[in-house]
């Protein structure tokens, strides 16, 4: 699927993966003033390596495996609500599931395709559909904070 949604921006090019991409989510999330915890670490490490969005008590049930201990899926919450706020994670809403924001620390709008068979989530970048949706709010008298758009369906390979 994720193939067949590439044309609309392919970010392999502009973004970090692996240790680069922790790094950069460790940077961000010291200064927006927060700590960088081994167990912060550990939750963004999990849901970094899913390239489909990943709930709360999967990222809990696979750090309780690697650690030999129970983790609350409660205190994976926390961080990853944190994560959403300060940018490193991004919530796909009507899945309740997450994804690490291949870019932390950049403010940018998401539009996310979300294939209901398989669970991709695959994202686009449309400057001019954020750019309606923020003037749309403004117009409104509502002060957009973190403009998320999700279109469900079937991704190219479901489809087929």
């Amino acid at each position: 699927m994720l193939s067949a949604m590439k044309s609309a921006h392919d970010h392999s090019h502009c973004h970090a993966t692996g240790e680069a991409l922790v790094a950069q989510a460790q940077k961000a999330l010291v200064e927006a003033g927060e700590q960088w915890t081994d167990m912060r670490k550990d939750v963004f490490v999990e849901l970094a390596r899913h390239e489909r969005p990943a709930s709360a008590y999967l990222i809990a049930d696979n750090l309780a495996q690697a650690r030999g201990k129970r983790v609350a899926a409660n205190s994976v919450y926390r961080i990853l609500d944190l994560f959403v706020a300060t940018n490193l994670a991004i919530k796909i809403e009507s899945s309740n599931a997450y994804l690490a924001n291949a870019h932390p620390g950049e403010s940018h709008d998401c539009i996310y395709l979300v294939c209901d068979e398989c669970g991709e989530a695959a994202h686009v970048d449309d400057k001019t559909i954020s750019e309606k949706l923020r003037t749309l709010a403004a117009s409104n008298a509502f002060q957009a904070q973190r403009p998320v758009l999700e279109i469900r369906g079937l991704c190219g390979q479901c489809a087929a």
